[in-house]
């Protein structure tokens, strides 16, 4: 699996190349600017992306942008934000394509190699992945009014946990019921959100996208 890097810490970015050749990936490149990945990203057209968003030379949001202009013109590129920071309007423009392929972890709160890892894999397969306080961030603004109104709380807080990109069985775990009754759940959810079965969509992503883009 091919990846394409961009963190400005030098100590970091090897870190990371280490640990990912570590697990079999192949670092086809790494930038430490801004500037740099957009052209990074067209050139090698990685199956996953490591993102910083705040890069040289303004340290604000030169990450994030370089992402969302790369799937623009390669849609549904796999992009994996790993930051410090929540910027809650581009985070929402990088979701808004709806084709999934997105996470968002927060630096300080990857408490492991493994997970980190789990999250690349689960991105560069079309999955969604994000930190919970990304989630609650997110949250904050949307509107009250929207397709989320029919669902239960109990809906909500399943579908608030596969935003996580947390799978079925872990989903039964925090909510000490069984899997059968988070699948029922899922099920209505696709129902109130206008899911049907389809060979070429997603559901899960469409929802957790629908969830996070209102």
């Amino acid at each position: 699996m091919r990846v394409v890097i961009a963190e400005d810490l030098a100590l970091l970015r090897d870190g990371l190349i280490h640990i990912l050749q570590a697990f079999d990936f192949e670092v086809v490149g790494s930038v430490d600017n801004g500037p740099s990945l957009l052209p990074a990203l067209l050139e090698h057209r990685p199956d996953v992306a490591v993102v910083d968003v705040r890069l040289p030379p303004t340290f604000t949001d030169e990450g994030l942008q370089a992402a969302i202009a790369a799937r623009e013109r390669i849609p549904g590129l796999p992009i994996l934000v790993l930051s410090q920071h929540v910027e809650q309007l581009y985070a929402r423009e990088l979701l808004a394509g709806g084709t999934g392929a997105v996470g968002y972890l927060l630096k300080d709160r990857v408490s492991n190699v493994g997970q980190f890892i789990d999250a690349v894999r689960r991105v560069a397969d079309g999955g969604t992945v994000m930190d919970p306080q990304v989630v609650a961030a997110l949250l904050a603004r949307r509107p009250a009014a929207g397709p989320l109104d029919g669902l239960t709380a109990r809906e909500r807080e399943v579908l608030g946990l596969m935003a996580e990109g947390r799978s079925n069985a872990a989903i039964a775990g925090r909510l000490f019921v069984t899997e059968k009754a988070v699948s029922k759940h899922i099920n209505g959810i696709f129902t109130k959100l206008g899911l049907p079965p389809s060979d070429d969509d997603n559901r899960r992503v469409m929802a957790v996208l629908t969830y996070l883009d209102r």
